[in-house]
């Protein structure tokens, strides 16, 4: 069993060891999982809102021109999230599996920041395909209801530390070895991430720098403690099997 002031613990004594270090990766993480795809979607509705506000916006507009603009909004749209899946597909995905694995090596060195680019030479189209399909499945069970979502989730959560220690596995080993770890503690690993909430909701009245200078490392920190203790747990049941 684990408690979550353990984790804690040893994520405070690692990020003392490295902590600038963390601090860097855990803001290049934060800005490829965080999403400029957010800030993006509310600024596209903004000016929905604004383009649908009034019909004096558009009064003595040509038809024919007004069809061309929308046309061409439209195509440009299209570009850019074409654009966003391939970089998210071919760099961002693989980039979050150097950070995951940078985040793990910190428990027992200071790793270098060449850690965040590892995947780019090791088993990298094995890579970019498993991280796919893990975003895949988990939006195809979003689909369902919220529930199933939430739940794939949390059985997928190791999946980029799983990669980032164990590039050459296939798809198939790297979710069942995910959903072997994640068995009993998905509930767990929720309170984990909830225990942050206190911390996040500090960092607001900081601007974010308390964010990006304590509570980002730490939190990924804690993750991969998570991820040793539970990789444990499947290790030694492993071997009761084999006894």
């Amino acid at each position: 069993m684990w408690t979550r002031k353990e984790l804690k613990d040893r994520a405070k004594i690692t990020l003392k060891a490295n902590y600038w270090k963390a601090v860097l990766v855990s803001l290049i993480l934060s800005f490829l999982t965080g999403g400029g795809g957010s800030s993006a979607g509310n600024s596209a509705s903004e000016s929905y809102k604004s383009a649908s506000g009034g019909d004096s916006l558009f009064s003595g507009v040509d038809p024919n021109v007004l069809a061309a603009v929308l046309s061409a909004i439209v195509v440009a749209v299209l570009v850019i999230l074409a654009i966003s899946f391939v970089l998210s597909l071919l760099v961002f995905n693989p980039l979050i599996v150097g950070c995951r694995r940078f985040f793990i090596k910190c428990r027992e060195e200071q790793p270098s920041l060449k850690e965040l680019v590892f995947a780019f030479s090791s088993s990298y189209g094995n890579i970019i395909k498993t991280m796919f399909l893990e975003g895949l499945y988990i939006f195809l069970w979003s689909l369902l209801f919220i529930i199933p979502g939430i739940i794939k989730t949390y059985e997928y959560l190791m999946v980029p530390y799983i990669l980032a220690e164990n590039p050459e596995l296939s798809t198939k080993e790297v979710f069942a070895r995910s959903k072997q770890m994640m068995t009993g503690d998905k509930w767990n690993a929720f309170v984990l991430q909830l225990s942050f909430l206190g911390w996040i909701l500090l960092s607001v009245f900081t601007c974010g720098i308390l964010l990006i200078f304590y509570v980002g490392p730490y939190s990924e920190l804690t993750y991969a403690e998570l991820y040793a203790v539970l990789k444990q747990k499947v290790n030694r049941s492993d071997s009761e099997v084999v006894s």
